[in-house]
């Protein structure tokens, strides 16, 4: 693959049929979850990015033996107290926030001292999120600077159950302190503000497998309750379609004209369709069908069709949880709306693989829209008529992934003549997107 694509030509109206593939967030906890079970566990459409790639990597450095046959992940578990590893083991996450900060919850027990490592862009985040939950439960931590990577951890055989209020909104952290809590003898209690809620493929996975956790939802928090498990069952897992990645495609047809799209199979997990919620408000209308439960989880078909016009929105902060992953697309369909859209409280997207919030409104600015940044909030001026006809370069935005695919779908949806760089960036989570996108009639050099 070279260093950058050049995309010239806008997409022609399309009616179509995709399949995305598997969900990220639950590729990794699956493999995370079926490492410690007791045996084997199966899954298929397991998403092959470097980031789940990066968590096999790390489980077989923990002992875990993993085999692929036929389009099937085998993970031969070795039990909640079954890794072997030496003394001085350096385990890298790569670019995954999710492996980093959970493996790190899994190991708060490790008798030996265990380095966690990451990418340039990875070691670049804060990890003092879940430094402060691990101290709380006995671990000893040391961190860069007192916030960044390396991360070095030594467990301890005096660990204690917590309660912690999480109250960042991140499903990196409350995942974590769940799989600490599971080592912990006794119970630990996250309590979560509602207007916090962050997605919760952990919790659902836990009760699936009939873990002793118990989620209760009340008015203003959740609160969760998890005890110490001494066995997993292995299990098999045919993982959905990554609604994050189906956001790219969502919004290219909701900015074309007169186009439609249906996408098989996805995870419609309640803490993440804060983009349904957000594009209705906007004028864009998507309909869910063959809705079903698989393993705890919610799963349907999506479809989309182009609307006529594009409204403004002011965001109401208590979406954004639930929706952030997906900004970046919403801005460009905010672009294209008519009137002032604004997002407020956004601060979190600036703790992403890049600063998100800084870098949509540095798109958007290429782009000719007239934007207000803070170091929380945007507020864009929309154009319904928006038509680029200039040349624009997309570079040195530390590989995010959901940048380069950003601008590719604001490429083809806005014109102009666009010169991306790091198009091996999509290997982090979607890998064979731009496959996907010349499969409706994109043309990309």
């Amino acid at each position: 693959m070279h260093n950058r694509i050049i995309i010239k030509e806008k997409i022609n109206n399309f009616e179509k049929k995709i399949v995305i593939p598997g969900d990220k967030s639950i590729s990794i906890r699956w493999v995370l979850i079926a490492s410690l079970a007791s045996g084997l566990s199966q899954a298929k459409n397991l998403l092959l990015s470097e980031d789940v790639l990066a968590a096999i990597k790390v489980i077989k450095k923990l002992g875990v033996k993993v085999k692929f046959k036929n389009q099937t992940c085998k993970v031969y578990g070795v039990g909640v107290d079954g890794y072997k590893y030496k003394k001085g083991i350096i385990l890298d996450a790569q670019n995954s926030g999710t492996l980093g900060r959970l493996i790190a919850g899994i190991l708060i027990n490790s008798p030996y001292s265990i380095k966690i490592i990451g990418d340039n862009s990875l070691s670049k985040r804060d990890f003092k999120r879940i430094a402060k939950p691990l101290k709380k439960f006995g671990a000893n931590l040391r961190l860069k600077n007192d916030y960044t990577l390396p991360l070095i951890i030594t467990g301890s055989k005096n660990l204690k159950p917590i309660k912690y209020l999480e109250n960042i909104g991140s499903a990196q952290v409350k995942s974590c302190i769940l799989f600490a809590g599971a080592r912990t003898t006794g119970k630990t209690f996250i309590k979560v503000p509602t207007t916090k809620r962050s997605r919760d493929h952990t919790e659902r996975l836990f009760r699936y497998l009939k873990l002793p956790i118990i989620v209760k939802r009340q008015k203003k928090f959740d609160l969760i309750e998890i005890s110490k498990i001494k066995k997993i069952k292995p299990f098999n897992y045919k993982i959905p379609s990554d609604l994050s990645s189906c956001a790219f495609f969502i919004a290219l047809t909701a900015l074309s004209k007169q186009s439609k799209l249906i996408i098989k199979n996805v995870n419609i997990n309640p803490t993440r369709t804060g983009i349904f919620t957000i594009l209705e408000k906007m004028g864009v209308k998507i309909s869910l069908f063959n809705k079903k439960i698989y393993k705890g989880e919610l799963l349907a078909d999506i479809f989309i069709q182009s609307p006529k016009t594009l409204k403004s929105i002011n965001c109401p902060s208590h979406l954004n949880s639930g929706a952030i992953d997906e900004f970046l697309v919403l801005f460009l369909i905010a672009a294209k709306a008519k009137g002032i859209s604004f997002f407020k409280n956004l601060e979190e997207l600036n703790q992403k693989e890049s600063p998100r919030l800084k870098w949509g409104a540095k798109i958007l600015k290429k782009m000719g829209v007239k934007v207000i940044l803070t170091n929380s909030s945007l507020k864009i001026y929309g154009n319904p008529n928006l038509e680029l006809d200039k040349k624009i370069i997309i570079k040195n935005y530390l590989n995010d992934h959901r940048i380069f695919m950003t601008c590719t779908i604001a490429s083809l949806s806005f014109g102009g003549t666009w010169h991306i760089y790091d198009p091996k960036s999509i290997q982090t989570s979607f890998p064979n997107f731009l496959k996907i996108l010349k499969s409706i009639g994109a043309k990309i050099n």
